[in-house]
Formats: C-alpha cells, sequence, structure tokens
C-alpha cells in the first residue's frame, strides 16, 4: 500500500509541472511527436501499400499475345498446340474485342470507341503453368514465343514481385528510420531530464539528507519521461492520421479519374497501443539513463 501511494504522489508531482509549465510540456511533446511521426507515416504508407500486394495474386501467370494481323485460323493452330502441352495446366482465351471492351470499361473511357477506326488490341491467352519453378517458366516463355503468328509472351506476376521487394525495402528503411529516431528521442528527453535534475540539485540533496532513496528521488523523473513520451506517441498519431485525411481528400479525386476508389487506411487499434507503448519506453529510457548518469554526481552537502 506504501508503494501504492509513493508512486501516486510522484505521478501527481509530475502532472502538476506540467499544469505549471503547460507551454514546454506541450512544445516538448510536439518535438517528440513530430520526430516520431516520420517512421510513423512511412510505415503507415506502406502498410496501406502492403495491403494493396497482399491481394494481388501472384500466382504465375503468361500472356500470350497474338499478332494484331492474326487471323482466325492463326488462332486456333495456338489453341491446339496449347491443348498438346503437358506443362500447361489450363488456359482461356481472350477475343480482342472483349478485351477493348474491358478496358475502356475500366478506364472510363468507352466513348472512345467511337473515334477508333479499328481494334488495336490482339487477341490472347491467358495461361495457368503446372510449374512453377522460374526456370521452367522461362523456358516455357521461350516456347510459347516459337508459335506462329505470337507477337508477344509476357510473365504478369513480375511486376507483382517487384511490388512486393519495394515493400519490404520501404520496411527495411522504416526500421532504420525509426531507430535512428528513437536513438534520437532518448537523447533529447536526457537532456529534458538532465536539466531538470540540475534546476532541483538543492531540493534533491535535502531529500537525500533526510534519508530519501535513490528509488523516490528517481521515480518522478521517470514518470516524467514515460509521460512525455506519451504525449509525443499521441501528437505523432494525431499528426500522421490529419496527413492521411489530407491524402485522401486528393487520392479520392484521382481515384474518380479511374472509376475505382481507393483511400489510405488509418493505423489498427493495435498498432495505435504499440505506438504509445514504444514512445512511452522511449520517454522513459531517456529517464531512466539522465538520472542514472546525474544522480551520481549530486553529493549531499554535510
Amino acid at each position: 500500500m506504501n508503494w501504492l501511494s509513493q508512486h501516486r504522489l510522484a505521478l501527481g508531482l509530475i502532472l502538476g509541472r506540467f499544469v505549471r509549465a503547460p507551454f514546454s510540456s506541450l512544445l516538448a511533446m510536439m518535438v517528440f511527436g513530430v520526430t516520431l511521426s516520420l517512421p510513423l507515416g512511412l510505415y503507415t504508407l506502406i502498410e496501406n501499400v502492403k495491403a494493396v500486394a497482399d491481394n494481388v495474386s501472384l500466382e504465375p501467370q503468361i500472356t500470350v499475345f497474338m499478332s494484331v494481323g492474326a487471323d482466325a485460323g492463326s488462332t486456333r493452330q495456338v489453341e491446339s498446340r496449347l491443348k498438346e502441352l503437358n506443362t500447361i495446366k489450363q488456359f482461356r482465351f481472350i477475343p480482342r474485342d472483349r478485351a477493348l471492351q474491358e478496358l475502356l470499361q475500366s478506364t472510363g473511357l468507352v466513348d472512345v470507341a467511337a473515334g477508333l477506326e479499328r481494334n488495336p488490341l490482339p487477341d490472347a491467352f491467358v495461361i495457368e503453368p503446372k510449374n512453377i519453378n522460374p526456370g521452367e517458366l522461362e523456358k516455357l516463355r521461350k516456347d510459347l514465343t516459337k508459335l506462329p503468328k505470337v507477337d508477344k509472351v509476357l510473365l504478369d506476376t513480375a511486376w507483382a514481385e517487384r511490388l512486393n521487394a519495394m515493400v519490404r525495402l520501404g520496411r527495411d528503411v522504416t526500421l532504420i528510420l525509426a531507430i535512428l529516431l528513437g536513438f534520437a528521442l532518448v537523447v533529447i528527453t536526457s537532456n529534458t531530464i538532465r536539466l531538470q535534475i540540475l534546476s532541483q540539485r538543492e531540493e534533491i540533496e535535502v531529500s537525500t539528507l533526510i534519508g530519501a532513496t535513490d528509488a523516490f528521488i528517481r521515480r518522478p523523473f521517470l514518470y516524467h519521461g514515460a509521460l512525455q513520451g506519451l504525449g509525443g506517441g499521441i501528437a505523432a498519431w494525431l499528426i500522421v492520421s490529419l496527413g492521411l485525411q489530407l491524402l485522401n481528400v486528393g487520392i479520392a479525386d484521382l481515384a474518380k479519374l479511374y472509376t475505382t476508389q481507393f483511400r489510405l487506411l488509418p493505423l489498427d487499434s493495435v498498432d495505435i497501443l504499440s505506438l504509445l507503448l514504444f514512445s512511452s519506453l522511449l520517454g522513459w529510457l531517456g529517464a531512466f539513463l539522465a538520472v542514472g548518469r546525474h544522480l551520481r554526481r549530486i553529493e549531499p552537502r554535510a
């Protein structure tokens, strides 16, 4: 019970200091929050891109484009050859007229079709191979290019693999940035607590002379660092949330031009809780390092 009372006393002491100096306290939290919002904003953007990448099928598909001038006989000949290949699981044929219609509808350019003299798109086959080994896929692609009237053969998942690679790179960059800025925040908090210790030097000496333990003296400073970190985490969350709202306004206008819907999603409750715990820990760690270092230098005067 005495232990709980001591913690309540230390917490009340720090809250009182925050109330007596609100401007400097809020300024310190804002500096903390702005610094933390940089990796947090990058993490939020990468998580949104990752959500898009996760919805993309990475099952390898091969698209065979016929020559624009290929006739129906050539198309049937290629179809027959595809049925004979035992390396193909299944395939489907996409006529050029249907491909054009789907393209115009997806881009909102249906009226453009009236101005086209002829369909510029070729017939195509979308193939699902049996073997997803990169070497086997490349061999199959080369075999397909040798079919008559075939203009081009593409591996459709190459761009998705690049997208996932960029997401992984972005997460690594975010982690490095978070570590560097986290170290900077620990240093900032440590300096803030150091100044407080020096300004309260005489009070600490008196407390030591009357029998106050190191834990009793250290406790208010640790609460100060943790609460400053918590306030900084809340500030970072608000900054990123506001930034997402502003970006979503422009993204909504852009999405309308492509007749699609997309918006940046905010952090979920788990991410928010992790952010607040992480920011509080950074503040506490900065205070712990400062208190441990500078209290040893303060010797009570006899």
